[in-house]
């Protein structure tokens, strides 16, 4: 019989894991029940009660597992690292707050057992607000412009992965893996699933924009080197037009000495001009150095506090 993981992060969802835990075993019994599965719950440091439910649905069900973190790592961490803890022949992930449907499981199931290895959802709508959805039509029409590889818009990580890509996954010695890049450069095939995105089932999401700002500034620094080779063509030529404007102003002021005037608010102007664009490339080489920091400064993905149903207590893979 073959096995599926659910990986599920969460992050202070008291009112949600219950709908999450009967939602996706709902699917197995009525849906998949030639399957067998396991559920993790991979817990970024919830502040309240998400343990103490997680911790009595462990002892009542065997095929529930737990991994609390000591901090909160965020949820991209928390999803790489459910992917590489599981150890079904393949590996669900979608959220605790239930915006991905897990009742299209079974749809997904059906494409990989074609053969697929990554069968991802994408969303098509969303009840999300018309600001956020704007800012996410720009960040993939940019990463997308920008990337060396290919890109997936209107993607999370919501989807199905064979075993042959969570080894992979397990291979990549990466602190802040963007994932919507290693599963379109590392996946053999990909399918496409269409879906619209629901409201969550309950509570207030923790998402905000620094940590959405975050996680963009990842992705580009992830997969592009273009960014940098712009900074340098258009340093370079903002240099060329400040140097002809230099001479074109030096050779009026030698030819009409007394009636040519430089002006302060032309001046004034080139200034804060150049001054903005230098600021602007400097704060885009910072998030590359950084960038380049996190990776050399080889520290965990995530430090574990605490696993509960595994056969094991500790990780390797931490």
């Amino acid at each position: 019989m073959k096995k599926i993981s659910v990986v599920i992060p969460t992050y202070n969802e008291e009112d949600n894991v219950m709908t999450a835990y009967e939602r996706v075993k709902a699917v197995f019994q009525h849906d998949l029940p030639q399957y067998d599965y396991e559920i993790l719950f991979v817990d970024n440091k919830s502040t309240d009660k998400t343990r103490e439910i997680l911790s009595d649905l462990c002892s009542r069900d065997k095929k529930v597992k737990c991994i609390f973190h000591v901090h909160n790592f965020h949820v991209y961490r928390s999803f790489y690292h459910g992917l590489t803890e599981s150890d079904g022949d393949a590996t669900f992930f979608t959220t605790a707050d239930m915006q991905d449907p897990p009742e299209l499981l079974p749809e997904f199931v059906k494409e990989w057992e074609k053969g697929t290895v990554a069968v991802i959802g994408i969303k098509h709508g969303s009840k999300e607000s018309l600001f956020i959805r704007f800012l996410r039509m720009i960040y993939y029409k940019v990463i997308c412009m920008l990337s060396n590889e290919k890109q997936i818009a209107n993607f999370n990580g919501f989807g199905l992965y064979d075993r042959s890509f969570i080894e992979i996954m397990r291979q990549i010695d990466e602190r802040d893996p963007f994932m919507k890049g290693l599963v379109s450069t590392y996946a053999a095939s990909i399918k496409e699933i269409p879906y619209k995105q629901d409201k969550r089932t309950a509570g207030k999401g923790t998402t905000n924009f620094f940590r959405m700002y975050d996680y963009a500034m990842i992705g580009i620094t992830a997969s592009s080197k273009i960014v940098l080779r712009i900074c340098t063509f258009v340093g370079l030529i903002l240099s060329i037009i400040s140097l002809c404007l230099a001479l074109i102003t030096v050779v009026n002021k030698l030819i009409n000495w007394n009636d040519f005037q430089f002006g302060m608010a032309a001046l004034t102007t080139g200034v804060f001009f150049l001054g903005g664009v230098q600021l602007f490339f400097l704060g885009m080489i910072g998030e590359y150095i950084l960038s380049i920091n996190t990776k050399v400064a080889r520290m965990p993905v995530v430090v574990e506090e605490k696993r509960i149903n595994f056969e094991t207590t500790q990780s390797d893979r931490v």
